[in-house]
């Protein structure tokens, strides 16, 4: 199972394609939703948010887990 580069926090399905997503869609290494948030100066729950918009357009980077 992949972890986040930052602070080694095993990742979801959804937070890799969210890192892909929003970084780079080639990425290797990534970052969990509360490193991503910190990095972009957000919410966690706006990241989220993202999540839920993103599969809704159809992005096959996110499944329906949470």
């Amino acid at each position: 199972m992949a972890k986040c580069q930052k602070c080694e926090k095993e990742l979801s399905t959804n937070e890799i394609g969210l890192h892909k997503r929003l970084i780079n869609r080639g990425a290797e290494s990534y970052m969990c939703i509360s490193c991503l948030a910190r990095f972009f100066s957000c919410t966690e729950n706006l990241l989220r948010e993202k999540i839920v918009h993103y599969r809704n357009q159809g992005c096959t980077l996110f499944t329906d887990e949470d």
